[in-house]
């Protein structure tokens, strides 16, 4: 049982594994900065610039709705751009690891 065991180390040490971590970090941080600075966007502007934010676009609607209606697309937009890159890439870099590692199990259980 003990030869079925998955080690952890050695996938940590895996220059792949490293690469598809150091990728998924640079993104997910960009991702997080962006959508963090578009939030703080809104309370910032509204606060230095509340004339603009009341502008009105139609009826009781003004500049300020729709700013703050926009954060949904934006969340919307982070988590499509995080589900194509993950398609694309990271998911990618994950199977070829895993699939070396299953590799490695069978060959271990075999022997």
């Amino acid at each position: 049982m003990a030869t079925d065991a998955i080690d952890w180390a050695a996938i940590e040490a895996d220059p792949r594994f490293q690469i598809l971590h150091r990728r998924k970090t640079r993104f997910l941080a960009a991702l997080m900065l962006l959508s963090v600075g578009y939030f703080f966007l809104l309370p910032v502007s509204a606060a230095w610039y509340p004339e603009f934010f009341r502008i009105r676009i139609a009826g009781a609607i003004n500049v300020g709705i729709v700013f703050a209606l926009s954060e949904f697309a934006m969340a919307w937009a982070v988590a499509a751009l995080y589900l194509l890159r993950a398609n694309r890439e990271f998911d990618r870099l994950t199977a070829d690891i895993q699939r070396e590692i299953m590799a490695q199990r069978r060959s271990r259980r075999d022997a």
